[in-house]
């Protein structure tokens, strides 16, 4: 058996949140830390105690060895992460807003070292993992990572592990919308579990209703598909059964980013732990509203002792 329970692959990108509100060109002083939807996920499954491996690539730069030394501190198997002499490590700036608003967020990231990710760095021990959690963004960053994306799918799927996909569309890194409908619907039609937020789906299926966007993705292949509905929970729909999970009453919000993240975390994790779809979307809407409730991209994904007794399977 591998000793690899989830492979996940992408760019994760140091991160510099402003410390106080309004433009950032006024913000003197700024927090480091770290990002990417893909890490972000892959740290909340090694939060939960699953062998997580991360295939990805940083600059030989101090925000590389950051980037690394603070995914290898949260239990991520690093070893396939490699080291680019000649592209830098993107980064990011991150605004400070009250009240819940969505951040201002600026992208270095053209060019980077992630960008020139490629199937080249598919091993065969990669390959044994029992999952792998792919995403909209890999493939929006270059040819070659969008080749990688398809590969490791393929792959994958083909070999009998379970494959989930959250599209988390990025509209500025595609050419047009219409090629990113096209490449992403096509990454989705190689997964087991989609799960898209409502927009999205919207966009991607061109249906409204969260029936009829999952009955889209069925037709296409996938098993199951779990819709992120925002503060009205989120819907749900198999070949055998659908239905909607109330969300969790949160009483403040304190940063939206990485909500829908925590939802893959809590699917996934539920999910291979042989809990129903139903119970994943619990969990996926449980661990949703920790993380908006903390400041930073993946700060407030819990670990196993943090989780419900009900949650914790």
């Amino acid at each position: 058996m591998s000793e690899i329970d989830i492979l996940s692959f992408g760019e994760t990108m140091a991160m510099f949140v402003a410390e106080q509100t309004g433009d950032l060109a006024q913000v003197a002083q700024f927090h480091k830390r770290i990002a990417g939807a893909d890490s972000n996920v892959a740290i909340g499954l090694s939060r939960l105690g699953f062998n997580v491996a991360w295939l990805s690539r940083v600059g030989n730069d101090s925000l590389g060895r950051f980037v690394v030394d603070t995914l290898k501190h949260e239990g991520l198997d690093c070893r396939h992460v490699a080291v680019d002499p000649l592209h830098p490590t993107g980064f990011q700036f991150k605004s400070r807003e009250e009240a819940g608003a969505d951040p201002q967020v600026e992208y270095f990231r053209k060019g980077s070292a992630a960008s020139h990710l490629s199937i080249a760095a598919i091993s065969p021990a990669l390959l044994q993992a029992r999952h792998l959690h792919a995403t909209g963004i890999p493939p929006a960053l270059s040819d070659a990572t969008r080749e990688l994306s398809t590969e490791l799918m393929t792959q994958m799927r083909k070999a009998g592990r379970s494959v989930s996909f959250d599209p988390n569309l990025r509209p500025s890194l595609w050419v047009n919308q219409q090629t990113m409908i096209r490449e992403i619907n096509a990454l989705a039609a190689l997964a087991d579990w989609v799960l898209p937020g409502l927009g999205e789906g919207r966009l991607l299926t061109g249906f409204d209703d969260p029936a009829d966007i999952a009955a889209f993705y069925l037709d296409q292949g996938a098993e199951a598909v779990a819709i992120k509905l925002g503060p009205d929970g989120a819907y749900y729909r198999t070949q055998l059964d659908q239905g909607y999970v109330d969300a969790v009453r949160v009483d403040r919000v304190v940063d939206t980013v990485g909500a829908g993240d925590g939802f893959a975390v809590g699917m996934i994790s539920a999910l291979l732990e042989s809990a129903s779809f139903p119970e994943a979307v619990k969990r996926g809407n449980w661990i949703g509203s920790r993380a908006v409730q903390s400041r930073g991209d993946m700060e407030g994904l819990p670990t196993r002792q943090e989780l419900p007794t009900h949650n914790a399977a």
